[in-house]
């Protein structure tokens, strides 16, 4: 065999081996990546004691006001709405991440909220403000006010004023959805 032919079969053998291990990869499943989880679909913020709490899980939430006190914590001196230390209560697994919490993503805006959003924040003036829109939770957290709301006095889990926050579009309409949540996640 001449060197010329045998130069066209190493080179015929080698790409006929190149695309074998071509297909060879390409009919190996590829794996999926693993959806991140957001926990981005509820908030809840407790001003107590002069400090400012953020929960994105709602056991670590009702633990708090059972207990008034979170076992893990990431805080933030002087970060609060009014200049008063910001303390983000914390799962178990969350506990050791430097990054990527909802509830800090959330409050500081970086992450949106789901569509199915829900929001507590119990003020120090006896009102428990529920929320079905990020947006209006931070506009009351920045005012101390909701410009658009529904109040109930007295019908809050220890007796306070529950407001339902509304917004422009939807501030003429009973906020039926928002109530029934409210009712279900505070088992009323």
């Amino acid at each position: 065999m001449s060197m010329k032919k045998l130069a066209t079969a190493m080179m015929v053998a080698g790409a006929t081996l190149a695309l074998t291990a071509c297909q060879t990869q390409q009919d190996k499943p590829v794996a999926e990546a693993a959806v991140p989880q957001l926990n981005n679909q509820d908030l809840y913020e407790v001003a107590h004691e002069g400090r400012h709490y953020v929960f994105d899980d709602f056991a670590t939430y009702q633990q708090f006001l059972t207990v008034g006190e979170t076992s893990y914590r990431k805080v933030f001196i002087g970060g609060g709405p009014k200049g008063e230390s910001l303390v983000f209560g914390l799962r178990g697994e969350d506990k050791k991440k430097l990054n990527g919490l909802a509830g800090v993503e959330m409050y500081k805006g970086a992450m949106p909220a789901a569509e199915d959003f829900y929001g507590e924040m119990r003020g120090e003036d006896g009102r428990l403000y529920v929320f079905n829109r990020l947006d209006d939770m931070e506009a009351v957290r920045q005012t101390g006010e909701a410009a658009y709301r529904l109040t109930q006095i007295g019908t809050g889990p220890q007796g306070q004023s529950v407001v339902f926050v509304l917004n422009k579009t939807n501030k003429k309409k009973y906020p039926e959805a928002l109530v029934k949540r409210y009712k279900e996640m505070n088992s009323l």
